[in-house]
């Protein structure tokens, strides 16, 4: 598990998104975290909105990004949680069905393992998730600033790293709509 440097590094196109029915431009700081990684990593920040935490909008907006070739990856923060305003896996789980795609549990596994480290067994009420959708990557984090520090750092940094051994998620992007 290294950043092999022989390789050349492969920049990504990521939309961001959040989910919040309380944040803005002006305080969405988990947002502005991820953006600052992403863009510090060397990848571009293909597009960036704050949607309310609503299924239909969150389906729309994805699936728009998922048929935009220029957007090679989505991470969003916040929505992941257990109250009734939390849908980000609801609405990842249609998607998942209307592009027949595919989940990715070691994701959301390892950000709990991960985050179990930062903030115990509070852990568990996290929903993080990934999938893939007609080739389009999709992180789902929970939406506090240590939750995305924790899954920037400890994965998606790696993961999205063309350069990363034994392997990674860029290596397969050629692949991901193979048949």
């Amino acid at each position: 598990m290294a950043i092999d440097e022989t390789r050349t590094f492969k920049p990504i196109a990521i939309a961001l998104l959040t989910l919040s029915d309380t944040r803005d431009a002006a305080n969405d700081t988990s947002g502005d975290i991820l953006a600052e990684r992403i863009i510090a990593k060397g990848h571009t920040i293909a597009a960036r909105t704050i949607l309310r935490e609503d299924v239909p909008t969150l389906v729309a907006q994805i699936d728009a990004w998922i048929d935009d070739p220029s957007i090679d990856c989505i991470v969003s923060t916040g929505g992941t949680g257990l109250t009734g305003r939390d849908v980000t896996p609801e609405a990842l789980d249609q998607i998942l069905v209307a592009h027949a795609g595919k989940a990715i549990p070691g994701f959301g596994e390892l950000f709990r393992w991960l985050s179990y480290k930062t903030i115990g067994t509070s852990t568990v009420q996290s929903r993080a998730m990934a999938i893939l959708a007609n080739g389009t990557y999709i992180f789902a984090l929970p939406g506090s600033n240590g939750a995305v520090k924790d899954g920037w750092d400890g994965i998606l940094h790696e993961q999205l790293d063309s350069r990363n051994r034994p392997c990674n998620f860029v290596e397969l992007m050629p692949r991901l709509k193979d048949v």
